[in-house]
């Protein structure tokens, strides 16, 4: 897809999310850089979260696409169809349960503007329960990013999702996500990044993440543990890892 100057594409993967994605959407819709476009990817939802989304389409900013059939295929295809649709210089990825503070990307696309070299932005957020109240931070100001791969590889340390505001090219540079992976997708596609651009810390919050008993993070953690060998064979591959990092 030709690439929109300034424009950023928010991503939605949406699976079953009817309880949260009203107040997911408008998070997005509210942001304070008006030059966006929402594109929700239903991955076959049954409890009519689809529907509510289907409510905001007379807003010419959001999309909503459907596999054929209605099928659910998961969270990786799910991006990448997004991923494919998407005319944006930038790209954000919004959990269809989590929200976006209201001048996120305004702060993340005039970091990325003013630093050419830096190809991700993330800052601070916190986390909060299914009812909205908060319940810890999410890093502080006083954090430094490394743009160090092996401390990427290691540790999943910031949230891709919901925190980060990438470049287009670096989602064209690296690939998309791996439709192998139902789990850890995330840390899989930052590590690669790592591998090829700057990431920078901005010490600003500007995310809320959702906790709650039906959260991917919470019900895939054995599912995340068994890919995490998978991600680790691809990365040691691909890229000069320091030994200890890989023993590690």
């Amino acid at each position: 897809m030709e690439q929109i100057s300034g424009r950023v594409s928010v991503l939605i993967p949406l699976y079953n999310r009817v309880r949260y994605i009203k107040e997911t959407l408008e998070s997005a819709l509210q942001q304070e850089h008006g030059n966006i476009e929402i594109i929700c990817v239903d991955d076959g939802s049954t409890d009519g979260g689809d529907k509510l989304v289907e409510s905001y389409l007379s807003d010419s900013r959001v999309k909503l696409i459907r596999h054929p059939n209605n099928a659910n295929k998961g969270q990786s295809i799910s991006l990448n169809l997004a991923l494919s649709h998407a005319t944006g210089e930038f790209i954000a990825i919004l959990d269809s349960d989590d929200i976006f503070l209201p001048s996120k990307l305004k702060n993340q696309v005039q970091f990325l503007q003013a630093n050419p070299h830096v190809g991700l932005v993330y800052g601070m957020g916190f986390g909060v329960d299914a009812e909205g109240k908060e319940l810890y931070e999410i890093l502080s100001p006083e954090h430094q990013e490394p743009s160090d791969p092996n401390r990427v590889l290691l540790d999943c340390y910031f949230h891709l999702p919901v925190g980060s505001l990438v470049r287009r090219k670096i989602y064209d540079q690296v690939g998309g996500f791996d439709t192998s992976l139902r789990a850890g997708q995330d840390h899989d596609m930052m590590i690669r990044m790592a591998e090829v651009t700057q990431f920078a810390f901005q010490p600003v919050r500007v995310y809320c993440y959702r906790r709650h008993s039906e959260s991917i993070s919470t019900k895939g953690l054995e599912a995340r543990w068994r890919n995490a060998q998978v991600i680790l064979n691809k990365a040691a591959a691909r890229y000069p890892y320091k030994k200890s990092t890989l023993r590690k």
